[in-house]
């Protein structure tokens, strides 16, 4: 499970039947636990909602060799919660 400020988000997408497409230590030793869902966040009406704290940071990556995400990464433990990029969509579902 990911770290107790980003847990709130991850209920909530849990709940609202959003698959995880992979859940593990994504790409760097600085990373703890990273979770992808097969959705597109809306970052502002979600930190608005859960009003996350400071430590969680937008955190976003469009490559063209390597994939991409969108989402939070809390600064303080290494975790982060992410989704498809907007510009990646495809019709996907949006959570927020």
């Amino acid at each position: 499970m990911v770290c107790e400020h980003l847990r709130q988000l991850e209920r909530e997408l849990a709940a609202a039947g959003i698959d995880v497409t992979y859940r593990g230590q994504a790409w760097t030793d600085n990373c703890r636990e990273f979770v992808y869902f097969e959705c597109v966040l809306d970052r502002e009406s979600i930190r608005k909602r859960l009003n996350l704290a400071e430590c969680v940071k937008d955190d976003e990556y469009l490559g063209t060799h390597m994939g991409s995400e969108y989402g939070f990464y809390c600064e303080l433990c290494k975790d982060g919660i992410m989704g498809i990029h907007p510009a990646r969509q495809r019709d996907a579902r949006v959570f927020g």
